[in-house]
């Protein structure tokens, strides 16, 4: 089933559940996705989770707990429609194999690992993680 007709089913039954929460973040999902003209699915949700992280911080440090929380749930309802992230020490492994296969040994490099770290994972290894990783281990 395409991710748009998975939404859109999960949509309908949120509605009849009264799960607001889904509801509406599968409302905003949808609306980003089809206001694209040829959408990376993907990418849309993986952004959308990372605005969301950003603004837990915010509201975090603006002691706003209660909008912390609503993010966080927000979080996970897009999280349902994500490939299973990986965990560090998976992604450490991963990374390593691709600088060992690729011969790669200096951090000027970072871009060619980071190249190859989405294509063959994309959505599941947050880049940030990922950039931190590949230049432990260029270092």
């Amino acid at each position: 089933m395409a991710l748009l007709e998975q939404i859109d089913a999960d949509l309908k039954k949120a509605m009849l559940e009264r799960d607001n929460v889904t509801r509406d973040t599968l409302r905003m999902i949808k609306s980003e996705l089809l206001t694209l003209d040829n959408p990376d699915e993907l990418a849309v949700l993986a952004r959308a989770v990372k605005s969301r992280r950003d603004s837990i911080k915010s509201y975090v440090e603006g002691d706003r707990q209660d909008l912390a929380d609503k993010e966080q749930a927000e979080i996970e309802v897009i999280e349902r429609y994500l490939p299973k992230q990986l965990t560090e020490d998976e992604a450490r492994e991963a990374i390593a194999g691709i600088i060992e296969e690729l011969g790669l040994s200096s951090k000027k490099e970072l871009g060619k690992v980071m190249k190859e770290v989405k294509l063959r994972f994309p959505g599941q290894i947050d880049g940030r993680q990922a950039s931190a990783i590949a230049g432990q281990l260029l270092g």
